[in-house]
């Protein structure tokens, strides 16, 4: 399927490139719909692969690129289930999104993030994912799990380490403070900085370059030089499943989703 419009996405192939748009209001929060729509894209990359050199994942909505898990679905599915109904319907989520994340890790063809505003939790993740990350001057990153007594789910922790070492992954989740991407950048998260509202353009202009490659070689080399780390992801979400059975994790969800601050997880 070359296009597709969805309630939370859309995305459209055109002569080797793949955009998926992200366009959930308010600000991308990745919950079962968008997980759905997430699925039916990668159950197609067996045909669109022969074809694509570039997939190019951006946000439509104003407030950056994806403020994380949805939280309050995520509360109102949960809140009133037994403790190990509630654990079963995490951890069955938790088993999707990162079958998701992984298959998009994997591609055989280049990813790039094009991030603006915030990037934040699962959406960080969601960005890790991808080869090349180009941010706005804009763009800010953060982890601001803890606050609700867990760690990140959908794989961040492995990747970032994977990606960057373990020095900025504790400053990142310990602090749960946000970095701005001059900083991303400087220490090799952000591979690209772009004006303000220019990273989409830009990822656009490096997909054009990229194009020019033998796909086979571009698929050996990536699968060489980002190898998925499959027994650290299965740790992580182990870890957080048992994160989440402690009482505070809900009473911080609660509060989370009672709390009337338009946008509650701004670090």
């Amino acid at each position: 399927m070359k296009s597709f419009t969805g309630e939370t996405l859309r995305w459209n192939w055109n002569d080797g490139v793949v955009e998926l748009t992200l366009d959930r209001e308010p600000a991308n929060e990745i919950g079962t719909a968008m997980l759905a729509e997430l699925e039916k894209f990668v159950a197609g990359f067996d045909a669109l692969a022969p074809e694509t050199s570039v997939c190019i994942i951006s946000s439509a909505r104003k407030h950056g690129f994806s403020a994380g898990a949805d939280l309050r679905e995520t509360y109102e599915m949960i809140a009133f289930l037994s403790g190990a109904e509630r654990l079963a319907g995490v951890r069955q989520f938790l088993e999707r999104i990162h079958a998701v994340f992984n298959a998009i890790d994997a591609a055989p063809f280049v990813t790039i993030a094009a991030v603006h505003g915030i990037c934040f939790g699962g959406g960080l993740e969601l960005a890790l994912v991808c080869d090349i990350i180009v941010a706005d001057k804009m763009a800010r990153f953060a982890f601001p799990e803890l606050r609700l007594g867990l760690i990140p789910g959908f794989g961040g922790i492995p990747r970032l380490n994977r990606d960057l070492g373990n020095a900025f992954v504790r400053d990142l989740l310990f602090t749960g403070r946000s970095v701005n991407a001059t900083r991303a950048q400087a220490v090799g998260l952000v591979s690209q900085l772009a004006a303000e509202g220019e990273a989409l353009n830009v990822a656009r202009s490096n997909a054009g370059q990229i194009k020019k490659f033998d796909p086979y070689t571009r698929a050996a080399a990536k699968k060489f030089l980002k190898p998925i780390p499959h027994e650290e992801l299965r740790q992580e979400i182990n870890l957080f499943c048992e994160l989440f059975t402690r009482p505070a994790v809900m009473a911080a969800l609660k509060k989370f989703v009672e709390s009337t601050d338009a946008m509650p997880y701004l670090p």
